[in-house]
């Protein structure tokens, strides 16, 4: 059999599991290009048959040269680019894997892929990927049986471990906060006592509720992105409830909500966020204050978060603090918008430490009705922890799965010779990446209620 030649774009924190998963077939060789040529060396060094290459993805000429000298592309890149690697593929019939959402724009590249002999298969990490092969297993052994289900709840979160969940947001990033707050102002779409339900991005945080998965934990809980569709994909259209979201510690939506209502997230340049303003000036400008004493931020804050209760305004007021934001320090201006500036904060502040661990924690709850109206509910459970020294939760999780489908594509195997846009929805595509996840050790685990 001659040498499998994968193209791996991106090296951020999932590739190099995924990476290291492909490597164990000693003939593949695999080329992981970025937009910087050290940081791909160094995903790169050490181990065999694994080139580093830099590559700017804007370029179609570059980019189409490069995915036609493959045999699978595997993009980690943000999910933005993935319609014009995609096109490039089909163009070069070569087949791709990611782990983001299909998207309408990837949905309409579905004839093309046909025509082409060109299979896409995306949505295959951890949320979504591990939740749609657990999901569909469970509801086709309910189904098997003559039963029906309900309710669906799908929640997941990507979380330090409880112990060094130690500041009032109770989140730390090992990458960019960006997309992790943008997420946190998605509006939401969902089915609820046979209603479809519709949340406003600016409301999502303050619809979060406490949310019990498993003792030691005290989680809330809020839909996100539109759940609407799943209720087709994972074929349950006798469920009159069908809600997907994320999990956070408790007190996050809430901070989260006042940086929102505070204009944190605020995407637009600002002229007056110049370097050498101190965080005081900033909020200042951003909530329109009389100046920049903290007695005068403190007073404009209740005025636009409206607190309910002393307690939540002194906890607020207190996270708002921790993060710097009262501060007469320079403020980290970054990109002339109030939302990068933030995050430029949240970075120095809420990054991970060494010997620090994370955790993934997804759950599916099933309310099931059996013949002669005897209902039962379900949970099916994935708890997983970072290594310290090696992997994290996060990583492991969204970059073995992908691995693995990835090298079941390359396998040939029977289910995933079907050209077109793909994502796992069927059994003949989940059963068997569950089936070699689990070997890896990430596994959900099924209990009745």
């Amino acid at each position: 059999m001659a040498d499998i030649k994968i193209l791996v774009l991106g090296s951020g924190m999932v590739a190099p599991p995924c990476v290291e998963y492909l490597l164990r077939n000693t003939k593949n060789h695999i080329t992981i290009a970025c937009r910087t040529l050290s940081t791909a060396k160094t995903l790169a060094t050490g181990l065999p048959r694994t080139t580093a290459i830099a590559i700017d993805v804007s370029s179609a000429t570059e980019l189409d040269s490069l995915i036609a000298c493959h045999t699978l592309v595997i993009s980690l890149l943000p999910y933005v680019y993935h319609a014009s690697i995609i096109k490039l593929a089909i163009k070069t019939k070569v087949n791709v894997v990611t782990t983001s959402y299909v998207s309408d724009v990837l949905r309409e590249l579905d004839v093309p892929a046909k025509e082409a002999g060109v299979v896409v298969l995306n949505e295959v990490g951890v949320d979504p990927g591990v939740d749609h092969l657990y999901a569909v297993k469970k509801i086709g052994e309910v189904h098997a049986k003559g039963g029906l289900v309900k309710e669906f709840y799908s929640y997941c979160g990507g979380l330090p471990a409880p112990e060094h969940a130690d500041n009032p947001l109770g989140f730390k990033f090992s990458w960019s906060p960006r997309g992790a707050l943008l997420s946190q102002v998605n509006s939401a779409h969902f089915l609820s006592g046979g209603k479809k339900i519709e949340i406003s991005n600016k409301d999502l945080m303050g619809v979060a509720k406490p949310y019990f998965v498993l003792d030691g934990y005290s989680f809330v809980a809020y839909p996100n992105r539109n759940s609407l569709p799943f209720q087709e994909y994972y074929d349950i259209p006798e469920a009159n409830t069908v809600i997907r979201g994320s999990l956070r510690y408790e007190g996050n939506p809430a901070l989260v909500k006042a940086l929102i209502d505070l204009g944190w997230l605020d995407t637009k340049p600002k002229d007056w966020l110049k370097t050498g303003i101190t965080w005081a000036e900033v909020l200042q400008n951003a909530i329109g204050a009389e100046d920049p004493s903290e007695s005068a931020l403190v007073s404009r804050v209740e005025e636009l978060c409206r607190f309910t209760s002393k307690a939540e305004s002194e906890r607020i007021l207190s996270g708002l603090r921790w993060i710097g934001l009262f501060s007469s320090e320079p403020a980290t201006v970054r990109g002339d918008n109030l939302l990068d500036t933030l995050c430029a904060q949240l970075e120095k502040e809420l990054s991970y430490q060494p010997g620090e661990r994370d955790l993934v924690m997804l759950q599916h709850k099933f309310v099931v009705e059996w013949p002669r109206d005897k209902e039962e509910t379900f949970t099916s459970t994935l708890e997983l922890y970072g290594e310290p020294e090696g992997f994290s939760a996060m990583a492991k999780s969204v970059g073995v799965t992908c691995g693995i489908a990835a090298q079941l594509v390359l396998d040939g195997h029977q289910a995933f010779r079907t050209p077109g846009v793909l994502a796992p929805y069927k059994k003949e595509i989940c059963d068997p990446i569950r089936e070699l996840l689990e070997k890896e050790g990430i596994k959900m685990v099924e209990n009745l209620v």
